[in-house]
């Protein structure tokens, strides 16, 4: 049904429709920011408040985020409930944001959503992710999910995804990103992320920081929130990759109890995300969820099948290696850079490319000086020059070529490497996502099926 050349027609002038007509921040930047959540309170109105017909999780952090709502959403899955899924940005295609068990919004139903409101549309003037935002929460109340698992898009308390009283708020970390939205110190971003803890609705805590500690304690207090510490709540301790998979212990603090688990997600930084993902887990059992330490276990050492994750340390191909990981910040690229440093390689080569309002003078000093470069720029109006870029890694002692599309980069490091050499494409969600399109995941598709074939 996906396949009728019609539905693909009605899919993509929707989508130019959204794109064109909505300000939107992988174009434009924080100018598609609107400040508070006016548009988004007006749309729901218009679709009769379907945020408020489901129960939810609600996450923010600086980076995490991502990997912890999908670990969490495949848990649900496992566990027998039927789970809503909004994440941001998208990879390849746009109904990656909307997912019900891990299946994607069918076409149809965009198509359906943006012409039934289109009028509303038209007059609210919403940016491009409030009208994500209004149409995930439709979906889901549509779809009657038991459960929806809701990242933020940037920030907390001003972010559209904030009109939900959810069951559980999850802030994962803090760091430095999009200071120029969210402050320029830890306390004042902390501050933000901390808008989505709810009056008496329980907020777990995901890595602590002594500049941060203060602000969540006092948001929770004067809500009269719960707070839960992942870090005292549990310990990961690593004791194996096999290529697939990382094995894990799982040191329960309180029980002295040892389990052990393994995660078909790679990267070293998971760490951080499992013991959060696992003081959720015990926050919603308290709750009254029933979430069996089995299917637990079961459900993460399948996420990507689960849930259809892509991007984080993702091995796109074996020999050579090739993996892709979105990191985009420092505190992001400082962890992919760690775990790049262990691959064992006779020449590195990295694909790269940043948008315009990261700190890239300060992600480019992480990288390796001996690594092959291959500078591009994403097929969007925020994406820095790939001739900018150049200019500022030479200035850090980075050296490689410059290509026009990021398809041409990965082909190039594709062509220039042996068998034992290894490529890393990463700097931005959209470096990634071009480069995974390029590479045919799934043998040309990214996504086998929809919403709309299970109907």
């Amino acid at each position: 049904m996906t396949n009728n050349p019609d539905i693909q027609r009605d899919y993509e002038k929707t989508l130019s429709f959204l794109y064109d007509q909505l300000p939107m921040f992988s174009k434009i930047g924080k100018d598609a920011i609107k400040k508070d959540l006016t548009n988004t309170l007006k749309l729901c109105e218009v679709a009769g408040n379907p945020h408020e017909k489901f129960k939810s999780i609600h996450i923010a952090g600086t980076n995490g985020k991502g990997s912890t709502s999908h670990m969490l959403a495949a848990i649900l899955q496992e566990s027998g409930y039927k789970v809503g899924l909004y994440t941001s940005p998208h990879l390849v295609d746009f109904r990656e944001r909307i997912r019900i068990n891990g299946t994607p919004v069918g076409k149809q139903w965009v198509v359906d959503f943006v012409a039934k409101y289109q009028r509303e549309i038209e007059d609210i003037e919403p940016s491009f992710f409030e009208i994500t935002v209004a149409m995930a929460f439709a979906c889901f109340a549509e779809e009657q999910v038991d459960i929806a698992v809701i990242e933020t898009g940037l920030g907390g308390r001003l972010d559209s995804t904030n009109i939900i009283t959810p069951v559980l708020s999850v802030i994962t970390n803090i760091d430095f990103d999009h200071m120029d939205m969210l402050g320029n110190t830890l306390p004042l971003i902390a501050g933000e992320k901390a808008g989505i803890i709810k009056p008496k609705i329980p907020v777990v805590i995901g890595q602590q920081h002594p500049e941060t500690e203060k602000v969540f304690f006092e948001h929770a207090i004067h809500k009269q929130s719960t707070i839960y510490y992942a870090d005292a709540m549990w310990d990961m301790v690593r004791t194996g990759n096999n290529g697939t998979h990382q094995f894990y212990k799982a040191v329960n603090r309180a029980k002295r109890e040892m389990h052990d688990i393994d995660t078909d997600l790679q990267g070293s930084y998971q760490y951080h995300n499992l013991k959060t993902v696992f003081a959720s887990v015990d926050v919603l059992a308290a709750g009254g969820w029933n979430i069996p330490f089995a299917s637990v276990q079961r459900a993460l050492s399948k996420v990507k099948r689960l849930t259809g994750l892509h991007g984080r340390w993702d091995v796109l191909q074996t020999t050579p290696m090739i993996v892709a990981d979105v990191a985009h910040n420092p505190a992001g690229l400082t962890q992919v850079m760690k775990q790049w440093e262990n691959v064992q390689a006779t020449q590195k080569h990295i694909v790269v490319g940043f948008v315009k309002d990261k700190d890239v003078d300060e992600a480019l000093s992480l990288f390796p000086k001996d690594n092959i470069y291959y500078f591009c720029n994403a097929n969007i109006p925020r994406a820095l020059p790939a001739s900018e870029l150049k200019k500022r890694a030479e200035a850090k002692g980075l050296n490689g070529n410059l290509y026009k599309s990021v398809a041409d980069a990965v082909a190039s490091a594709r062509n220039a490497v042996t068998q034992h050499d290894a490529i890393l494409v990463t700097g931005s969600f959209f470096i990634v996502g071009e480069a995974i399109e390029y590479m045919h995941i799934n043998n040309g598709k990214l996504f086998p099926s929809s919403l709309e074939d299970h109907h």
